[in-house]
């Protein structure tokens, strides 16, 4: 066996294995943060959560963030080149965006309606909504892009990496942003006894529920 002599196949091998160990990278994080931190704060008293966290979360967030960020990069690369070699061209991106990002925008707002109160303060009735936006979504976006004669390799692709790129501006735009004020609020009360801001609840929910979302 001989390694391929071509760019192109070299660059697919590596795209594949780049985005495969990325994605271990990512979603491992993710899980911990389930899995594992979720309990593991509630048994921290607040003293020890502001020694702890403000050392941890910066951490383990980096790792979670930029995973996503090469999960989704090598993945779309790879998407691009399957789309190159097909009767669709590359026109099936344009339903790729236009569905996923829709989608990740009524996530974003149900989000927000469901740290304010409501119906949707249940997590499970959130979670019903969401599976069916999903489910809509995928549908729309993989007949749109099998009607434009896309292989069921690249229809494939687009729902699942579609459901990649929610999760990432789910990192991106929501779960770091509340997690970095979250750190912040919990050194300055450990460092000079500040109070907590009053919406820490509510960034803490909203981060939660971002994050079960992309589990």
């Amino acid at each position: 066996m001989t390694w391929p002599q071509d760019w192109q196949t070299n660059l697919t091998f590596f795209l594949r294995w780049g985005h495969f160990l990325a994605g271990i990278t990512w979603i491992g994080m993710l899980y911990f943060f389930n899995l594992v931190n979720v309990n593991f704060q509630k048994q921290l008293d607040p003293a020890t959560k502001g020694k702890v966290n403000p050392i941890l979360m910066p951490s383990a967030l980096w790792w979670f963030r930029w995973g996503a960020v090469f999960t989704l990069l090598t993945g779309f690369i790879y998407y691009v080149i399957i789309l190159g070699t097909e009767e669709s061209g590359h026109r099936p991106l344009m339903w790729f965006f236009i569905g996923w990002l829709l989608a990740f925008v009524v996530i974003a707002g149900l989000l927000r309606m469901a740290v304010a109160g409501g119906f949707l303060k249940d997590g499970r009735v959130y979670g019903v909504i969401v599976a069916i936006l999903v489910f809509v979504v995928a549908y729309f976006v993989g007949d749109m892009t099998r009607g434009m004669g896309a292989s069921n390799r690249s229809i494939s692709i687009a729902i699942g990496g579609g459901l990649g790129l929610v999760m990432f501006m789910n990192v991106w735009m929501i779960i770091w942003p509340l997690q970095k004020k979250i750190i912040a609020a919990t050194k300055a009360t450990a460092e000079t006894g500040a109070a907590a801001p009053a919406d820490m609840p509510k960034w803490a929910r909203r981060a939660f529920l971002a994050s079960r979302t992309n589990a």
